[in-house]
């Protein structure tokens, strides 16, 4: 009779294979490119994806600071944040904070908000290098090139 059962095998820290993959980000629509992303730290495009391990791959993405958003979203939509005081939120427009000194952050809190909340979900988010240039000091791990602007040309209707 065990011939005929079928069981799925669960992957563990010690079981894991971990690659590290390269995507540069220029030109790229922000939500886009972070939702890849994601499942890229996750793992969920492994076969051997087990929801509880961090089984994801590394990330190094280049060029952050040339992302962009569709629409009106560069001048309307508003990141906040709170000083801890009283009347203390902030408010920063998306456009001020690319032009700014740290434009990389918008990536990063948009892969942030798409992992889940907890300790595997920062372990899966320290495995994430966010850059705003096109250098990185990753060559000595041989990371893969992931064409992400060819993959969105595929999935779009009449291309």
């Amino acid at each position: 009779m065990k011939a005929l059962m079928k069981t799925t095998k669960s992957a563990n820290a010690g079981t894991v294979e971990k690659n590290w993959v390269l995507i540069d980000a220029e030109g790229l629509v922000v939500g886009r490119v972070a939702t890849i992303i994601a499942n890229l730290l996750r793992g969920k495009h492994k076969p051997s994806f087990t929801p509880h391990v961090d089984c994801g791959d590394n990330v190094i993405v280049i060029n952050a600071e040339k992302v962009r958003f569709t629409g009106d979203k560069l001048k309307k939509k508003i990141y906040y944040k709170h000083t801890g005081y009283v009347g203390g939120l902030k408010e920063t427009p998306a456009g001020k904070i690319l032009e700014g000194r740290f434009p990389e952050r918008i990536l990063e809190k948009a892969v942030e908000r798409m992992i889940p909340r907890g300790p595997l979900g920062r372990q899966q988010m320290r495995n994430l290098r966010v850059y705003k240039g096109s250098e990185h000091p990753h060559e000595g791990q041989e990371p893969t090139v992931l064409d992400v602007a060819s993959m969105n040309r595929k999935n779009k209707v009449g291309a």
